[in-house]
């Protein structure tokens, strides 16, 4: 039988929006892997994980996460990852991976599945779905992410600010992603393109330490790595008009 690898999108947080098929994914495979720092910490797909299947199936492999700068210590680390996860296909048969958010949206299992294709051969890959920070931002925000014909761009503020303010001065909403560090930067390409008005923040959605605000407090000082913004499109205020 070929092995088989599942990327599974677990929510940005909250345990409860992990959905149905995801949770059966988690309970149907070996193994499900975590990705974890070397710092040790449980991250939030550990945590989300934890609500759903028992502590025994879950594996902690360790990436560096939070490494952009060194480059060849960021490779070594996926490679080592690759490795780990291949020993457990070739023993185990079956391995989810717990991604937060979704596995196609900017998520650490594209670099896992592309290593293990070259470790397994005949492996088959497949993902499911996980609701994103700005689906759950949108609705714990009142924020409407798109209406009739707008746009709707997905940013990460890692590409810099400039890549963000190309963004907003174009039509429709903008969300950024991982803009935490530079939150100072975003605010004022918000504040140059006229769109700080009706724009908001969130982080650490669905947890305890939750923390959703109007993007106008943004004060330049530094938030969550994992920080979401929703730029809202600018609206007439007429029902359907972009229809």
């Amino acid at each position: 039988m070929s092995s088989r690898l599942v990327g599974v999108g677990v929510g940005p947080g909250d345990p409860e929006l992990v959905t149905v098929k995801g949770v059966n994914a988690l309970r149907a495979a070996a193994v499900v892997v975590v990705p974890v720092m070397d710092t040790g910490e449980r991250g939030r797909a550990e945590a989300t994980v934890l609500h759903h299947v028992e502590p025994e199936k879950v594996v902690r492999v360790v990436f560096a996460l939070n490494e952009r700068s060194d480059r060849a210590r960021r490779e070594a680390a996926w490679d080592a990852a690759g490795e780990r996860v291949a020993g457990l296909l070739r023993e185990r048969g079956s391995v989810a991976f717990a991604t937060i958010g979704d596995p196609n949206v900017y998520s650490t299992f594209t670099y896992l599945a592309q290593t293990i294709a070259g470790l397994v051969p005949g492996v088959v890959v497949e993902t499911v779905p996980g609701i994103t920070a700005m689906q759950d931002l949108a609705a714990r925000s009142g924020a409407v992410l798109t209406e009739g014909t707008e746009p709707l761009t997905l940013v990460p503020v890692t590409a810099g600010a400039t890549v963000l303010k190309e963004a907003l001065a174009g039509p429709g909403t903008v969300v950024a992603y991982k803009f935490g560090r530079q939150a100072g930067e975003v605010a004022e390409a918000l504040r140059e393109t006229g769109r700080l008005g009706d724009a908001v923040w969130g982080s650490a959605l669905g947890l305890p330490e939750e923390s959703i605000r109007p993007a106008a407090e943004l004060d330049g000082a530094a938030l969550p790595y994992l920080s979401t913004l929703i730029a809202p499109a600018r609206r007439d205020g007429g029902r359907g008009g972009k229809l």
